[in-house]
């Protein structure tokens, strides 16, 4: 197995929010990234579970990092964008087995 050298981080936001977890992972090294407006849905008992109401509108952020930063980019997004912000935000991160093209 290749030894992973990035990773991919997701963050869903409430919609108008991508810009602030731009901001953050910028801050932390990250380069860029990509957003794709989403729709997102829940049950009330996930809202109820999580003490989060669901809107609807999401934008999610995919960020490819390089796995020594990965961590202190998400804490920087959390910090800002996270559950219990306006932003109401959530990440995860996945490894990157094989990429073209990223540096």
């Amino acid at each position: 197995m290749a030894d992973n050298k990035f990773e991919m981080i997701f963050c869903i936001v409430n919609a108008g929010f991508s810009g602030e977890v731009m901001d953050a992972a910028r801050e932390m090294g990250a380069t860029g990234g990509t957003i794709i407006h989403a729709r997102g849905t829940a049950n009330k008992n996930a809202e109820e579970t999580f003490k989060i109401t669901i809107s609807p509108e999401k934008d999610l952020v995919m960020l490819a990092v390089h796995k020594d930063i990965k961590d202190k980019v998400m804490k920087a997004i959390y910090d800002k964008v996270g559950l219990g912000t306006n932003g109401n935000g959530v990440a995860f991160s996945l490894p990157i087995s094989d990429e073209v093209g990223i540096k």
